[in-house]
């Protein structure tokens, strides 16, 4: 419960489990520029509906005290804190626990090797929840075509977020595996085009309640509202996002056009647009995109800092900027920055999981900074798979389970 007088949130937590768990929940898609979004699908097995799971809905929180200031929007400390110089990193490879401490600070632009990994004979770090083990035991898998891999050793290959350029068969064969609708298939169920203009079962958000839709007050600040066309500004209903640059800074939502109802999407902040996300412990994601320079160089507020990162659908629903307790985001209910770029004008898009149990390393994909990059991202039994594609893949009707398989 979010109380705007008092100032407080307050909640039940609320126990979860599952090989994906709890990103298995719905999810929500955040694109940050300065980014061009030219297309975006979203793929569940085809024996899934894109309706949205009726799970209960979960979120931990501690009761605080803090004003939010009109249209601040600002960098969580936790992310400062996250990724810093000295952190401890720690994954289970072929069954051991492995762990490293991340010496990449985000500033440089030029390739740094991956810290080596040393097995610990500790036990994992135990968890309150009872999906710990299935995090565990994920591997943030990454294939990538030799323009977009990074230098790793060869020690490297099966830590959390570690790079391959051996993948540009593999991505043709995407191209191949795809098919209009055969059985034991994952179906298109959303798709964006932004040179035609198109978009089918998404809708567009932004954190500009108060502007045409949404609501605005002193204590939680800006709700989600509906995105215009440009993404720099709320509007009164839903727009099709043009075919623009967004600006360092600008963010914005994709959601499924599913309006929550009735409390199907669990709680929702007091009068802001709300969405359900993309549910399924088996979904994809493909994107082609380009994240130009834009010369910004104030990281406060993440000049030319663009991202796409996927969050729990009950973050943004509640309040993704301002009090940490009052979303499930400090509990650990789900965040994974698929492409993101640390620091104003570096040429690295970093992949990082957080959660209960957290995940990367310094590897990186080269920033499409002149022309665009096409990936996917697979979420398929417990592995979490990135793979870049080739630049004349199509995106498919439907694609082939069997190659989402072979893939994770």
């Amino acid at each position: 419960n979010m109380d705007s007088n008092s100032g407080s949130c307050s909640s039940t937590p609320y126990g979860y489990s599952g090989e994906m768990s709890p990103l298995d929940e719905e999810v929500s898609l955040h694109f940050r520029g300065p980014l061009r979004l030219k297309q975006f699908a979203f793929f569940s097995p085809s024996a899934d509906s894109s309706e949205s799971s009726k799970k209960a809905k979960r979120s931990a929180m501690h009761r605080h005290n803090h004003a939010h200031q009109h249209a601040h929007k600002h960098k969580r400390d936790e992310d400062v804190e996250k990724r810093g110089v000295g952190d401890w990193v720690t994954a289970v490879i072929d069954g051991q626990t492995v762990s490293w401490i991340n010496e990449w600070s985000g500033v440089a632009t030029t390739a740094a090797a991956a810290p080596a990994a040393t097995t610990s004979a500790a036990a994992a770090p135990a968890s309150t929840e009872s999906a710990s083990a299935g995090f565990l035991n994920k591997l943030l898998k990454v294939n990538a075509p030799a323009a977009y891999s990074s230098s790793v050793s060869s020690s490297s290959s099966a830590v959390v977020a570690s790079a391959s350029s051996s993948s540009s068969s593999q991505s043709s064969s995407a191209s191949a595996s795809a098919s209009s609708g055969s059985s034991g298939s994952w179906g298109r169920k959303a798709y964006y085009n932004s040179e035609a203009g198109s978009a089918d079962n998404v809708v567009f958000l932004n954190h500009n309640g108060g502007q045409g839709s949404g609501v605005f007050d002193y204590t939680f600040g800006n709700s989600l509202s509906y995105s215009n066309s440009q993404g720099n500004a709320g509007a009164s209903s839903p727009q099709v996002l043009a075919d623009t640059q967004l600006a360092s800074n600008d963010e914005v939502i994709i959601m499924s056009d599913k309006e929550c109802d009735g409390g199907d999407c669990g709680y929702v902040r007091d009068g802001q647009v709300a969405y359900h996300g993309f549910a399924g412990a088996q979904k994809a994601f493909f994107f082609e995109f380009e994240m130009p320079l834009d010369g910004n160089t104030d990281a406060a507020t993440n000049g030319d800092m663009p991202a796409i990162w996927m969050l729990n659908a009950q973050i943004p629903r509640t309040l993704q900027y301002g009090q940490a307790d009052c979303s499930c985001w400090t509990t650990g209910c789900g965040e994974f920055d698929i492409f993101e770029v640390l620091a104003p004008g570096d040429l690295r898009c970093k992949s990082t999981l957080h959660s209960n149990i957290k995940g990367g390393n310094s590897d990186y994909f080269k920033r499409p900074i002149s022309g665009s990059m096409k990936a996917m991202v697979l979420l398929n039994g417990e592995n979490m798979h990135i793979k870049v594609l080739d630049n004349d893949y199509q995106v498919p009707t439907s694609i082939d389970a069997s190659w989402i398989s072979n893939q994770c």
